[in-house]
């Protein structure tokens, strides 16, 4: 069952296939100063459904990660990147993270978070 989100204004939405199982605690600088918790989707399970011109886009350091945000209220909605699991960026598994507390009518409490030591990795 598709899950809908938005960010504070509304001005960009999204919506995901299905429910996460889990989210991520990033303690990264950017991760811990948004106190985003972040629900991992291929990009196939992941849909914009407002204009593509709502959303901004923030690259930092190496330009890997593609941290998007509205531009008008600037809540972090989501992200894109490689897939990470090995240590190192892998370019052909692109993975879309969703900031999992803009989702609507969803119970984040009810699914367990595991933190990933952001700070120290990158």
């Amino acid at each position: 069952m598709p899950i809908k989100g938005s960010c504070h204004c509304g001005h960009t939405q999204f919506e995901v296939s299905e429910a996460p199982v889990g989210v991520t605690r990033c303690t990264c600088s950017l991760c811990a100063k948004r106190g985003a918790l972040w629900a991992y989707y291929p990009p196939a399970k992941f849909r914009l459904t407002s204009p593509a011109e709502n959303v901004a886009t923030y690259l930092w350091g190496s330009c890997t990660v593609k941290h998007h945000f509205c531009e008008k209220c600037g809540c972090g909605t989501f992200s894109e990147s490689p897939d990470w699991s090995t240590g190192k960026p892998d370019f052909d598994k692109p993975k879309v993270g969703v900031n999992s507390r803009l989702f609507d009518d969803f119970d984040l409490d009810a699914v367990p978070v595991t933190v990933i030591d952001g700070r120290n990795l990158w």
